[in-house]
């Protein structure tokens, strides 16, 4: 834990470190669905396949390859899984093109595609190039089961989370200029949410996704031989009886793999959508005091000031955790506010006064966490690393970013303005889509 916060703003700000797959593209709330009662049958783990016992009232839908829904959407892969939903590539028969369909389980409800469709690019008239980073809601519908019903919406197939493409390349970092487009993309998809009124919630790299070339031209047997077909697995019981319940599927798949390592995506390949907006909110209309955030990943005041309303930093909810976090945040930042220090009960554990660290304790600097977690791997990759020029810029940023008192931190719309923004990332964005992607008068209307 010592390391873990510069870890974690280097690794998810520039794209080079752990985060779980794309199965993290769903929210990670507590499940709400009930506990299993003991009469209900056990069944076989399978790898890489969701939790069995959510296949029950109240939990997923069972799907099998080749089903068909709306009498045009036909499940031809499967894409991803979480806790509250499973996620499939079909085949759009009267579009003759690829999409995902994001089936929910029917507890699940459906805020999240209510506000996705009111974010969403065909939902809004924003001329903001943040409407591109967001996923278009190409259609939604209801599927009546026997575990209940449940909740559907369609969009575009991504290739795969920077999280994915991370572990897939086995946490080398990605390439420099790659990492700045990713880096100002998803400052300037964060800004597009909030000047609508609304907050992601949970920004991690598991939820920033990278955009798919176009597969539409591909037959469902080509799109085998690219990418492998399904692999069934059979659903076995523990007690070796047979399955009698249609709420459980008899079969169960692998996610495929559409994406590549990290390490080898290339600039026009960086296109993202943010993802995941089942604990976005709306801060006008929905004032939110706890956080769903894992805890080494919650910002400082939902710790320190519980009882105040989270609204809209551009980290959202993304850095900071408990004693050993927050002792990490003290090395790097310097003193926290006095009475979120008088109230730190693990304070003593780490600090003799204000900040001062107890002797013998490794105190791991600004400069030394930039070093060992961005530079130092780019330099073992004999790739590009930054100049001090830059560095400076950069560190200027996220300082700036990580300002414990969430009123003095940057708004995203104030990161897109930094100088590292508009003279690094930006640039390397712009050649990502080839073309200017910021208005001309944001920087005079956001002033």
């Amino acid at each position: 834990m010592r390391r873990s916060i510069f870890r974690t703003i280097s690794r998810r700000l520039l794209a080079s470190g752990p985060c779980s797959s794309l199965a993290s593209t769903l929210p990670n709330c507590i499940p709400q669905i009930p506990t299993m009662s003991t009469r209900r049958p056990l069944y076989e783990h399978i790898d890489d396949v969701e939790r069995l016992d959510y296949y029950r009232p109240g939990g997923y839908h069972p799907i099998q390859i080749g089903d068909r829904f709306q009498d045009r959407y036909q499940i031809v892969h499967k894409l991803g899984y979480g806790s509250y939903s499973t996620i499939w590539l079909a085949r759009d028969e009267q579009m003759a093109k690829y999409v995902a369909i994001k089936v929910g389980t029917a507890d699940y409800g459906s805020k999240e595609v209510e506000l996705l469709s009111r974010i969403s690019p065909s939902g809004v008239e924003n001329r903001e190039f943040g409407r591109n980073l967001i996923p278009l809601v190409l259609g939604r519908f209801n599927i009546d089961g026997p575990n209940g019903t449940d909740p559907c919406f369609v969009t575009a197939p991504a290739r795969c989370s920077l999280a994915d493409a991370a572990q897939a390349a086995d946490y080398s970092p990605f390439q420099l200029h790659v990492a700045r487009s990713l880096s100002a993309q998803l400052a300037m998809a964060v800004v597009y949410i909030h000047e609508l009124g609304y907050v992601h919630g949970d920004l991690h790299m598991g939820n920033i996704l990278l955009q798919l070339p176009k597969l539409d031209c591909l037959s469902t047997k080509q799109l085998y031989d690219e990418f492998d077909p399904p692999d069934p697995e059979p659903v076995v019981r523990v007690d070796k009886q047979p399955l009698t319940s249609p709420s459980i599927p008899t079969h169960v798949y692998s996610p495929v793999w559409l994406g590549k390592p990290g390490d080898e995506v290339s600039l026009p390949e960086s296109r993202i959508l943010l993802a995941d907006f089942g604990t976005a909110f709306c801060p006008a209309e929905e004032p939110r005091f706890e956080s769903y955030t894992p805890l080494q990943s919650r910002l400082p005041e939902v710790r320190f000031e519980p009882t105040e309303s989270l609204s809209e930093p551009f980290l959202d909810s993304w850095l900071f955790g408990p004693d050993d976090a927050t002792a990490d945040q003290v090395d790097a930042l310097g003193p926290m506010p006095d009475e979120w220090w008088e109230a730190w009960e693990g304070r003593s554990k780490h600090f003799i006064g204000n900040g001062k660290p107890k002797e013998g304790r490794e105190v791991w600097t600004f400069d030394q966490r930039f070093e060992d977690t961005i530079q130092a791997p780019r330099r073992r990759k004999e790739t590009e690393g930054m100049d001090k020029e830059e560095r400076d810029a950069l560190f200027e940023m996220v300082r700036g970013m990580l300002v414990f008192r969430p009123g003095d931190r940057l708004s995203a719309s104030q990161v897109l303005r930094t100088e590292w923004m508009r003279k690094w990332a930006i640039p390397e964005a712009e050649k990502t889509w080839g073309q200017k992607l910021l208005c001309n008068n944001r920087s005079s209307r956001n002033s």
